[in-house]
């Protein structure tokens, strides 16, 4: 029997086949569809930074409501549910997605603003959350903030939350650092358990016809793999934390061309949107079929075989052998 487990965060998986947060991560019905099928673990959708802040304006509004009123008066107080905002919300689905699931519960959290992530991050600990995904998502678009100042947001933010809490977290983040392996070093050494490759950042769209700036999201396909698979290679030697590989995971090869790099679990969003709950069965199927091919008995003897320090030309991974791709391009075209 082939061996899929694997470890993460400190948590031991059954295989490396998680669900990473979506609609599909949502709902207790679908997390239980999820399970079946053979996810290994789950994170659950994104508990959104202007969502905190909409609840606190929200709180402070509904107590000042009525200050100046007579004591007596009891019919203008607002109802509960009137302030029962995002995160309460988001607490219930941590406790019930635990209640119901034998899987680990991942948490996460998306802003940039220390602050009240440390109080958010605490009660969803207390919800039983198994670990956390701080969700970095920022656009640096003021041309008055250098890259230091940048960088160091995101390495106060981990550090806050590594002062915070006791169950694991790990940090997803894009790859537009100047420097992207110091940049994860930092991240490490700030107190993150684990690094999620990488985060997509949505681009928006022009409506000619309305002359307005529209959402457009595109789900991923497996060519979004490659950046991922890239930095993941080149940091798995380095770097004493787990590794998530996400944006592009589709197919079983991108699973294992993941692992080969030196992933610990891979995660997708998009192939479950399309294919389904089952797809994780199917890839899962096909994992196992391809190592007893290549006559390997455990996930954990391939992962990283392949990354940087163990390929035959690691040049491939940094520069990508740039003159001989041109090259063979240009000779396959014509």
């Amino acid at each position: 029997m082939v061996d899929l487990s694997v470890d993460y965060l400190g948590m031991t998986l059954r295989s490396p086949l998680m669900a990473s947060a979506s609609p599909m991560t949502s709902n207790v019905e679908s997390l239980m569809r999820l399970e079946d099928a053979g996810c290994a673990a789950v994170v659950l959708p994104s508990l959104f930074e202007e969502e905190i802040e909409h609840y606190s304006r929200e709180v402070d509004r509904i107590l000042s409501t009525g200050a100046d009123i007579h004591g007596e008066a009891h019919s203008y107080f607002p109802d509960v549910y009137d302030y029962d905002t995002g995160p309460d919300r988001y607490l219930r689905l941590v406790e019930a997605a635990k209640g119901a699931l034998s899987i680990p519960v991942i948490a996460n959290m998306n802003g940039m603003t220390t602050g009240w992530w440390t109080e958010f991050a605490v009660r969803l600990e207390d919800a039983g959350a198994d670990a956390v995904e701080l969700n970095e998502y920022v656009v640096a678009a003021d041309p008055t903030i250098n890259g230091f100042e940048v960088e160091e947001r995101y390495l106060d933010l981990v550090r806050e939350i590594d002062a915070t809490i006791s169950i694991p977290f790990a940090v997803k983040i894009g790859p537009f650092f100047s420097s992207f392996a110091n940049m994860a070093q930092q991240l490490v050494d700030a107190g993150a358990d684990g690094l999620v490759l990488f985060n997509r950042f949505f681009q928006p769209d022009i409506d000619l016809d309305t002359l307005s700036v529209e959402p457009h999201l595109v789900l991923s396909d497996s060519e979004e793999l490659r950046l991922p698979l890239r930095w993941i290679a080149l940091l798995r030697r380095n770097i004493d934390a787990s590794l998530a590989a996400t944006s592009g995971v589709h197919t079983p090869d991108d699973v294992l061309k993941a692992l080969l790099a030196g992933a610990d679990v891979t995660m997708m969003a998009s192939a479950l949107l399309k294919r389904g709950p089952g797809h994780i069965r199917f890839l899962e199927v096909e994992i196992v079929r391809w190592m007893e091919a290549h006559e390997y008995p455990s996930v954990r003897l391939l992962q990283g075989s392949m990354c940087a320090d163990a390929a035959a030309d690691a040049s491939a991974y940094e520069r990508a052998n740039y003159l001989q791709t041109l090259r063979s391009y240009s000779s396959d075209s014509i």
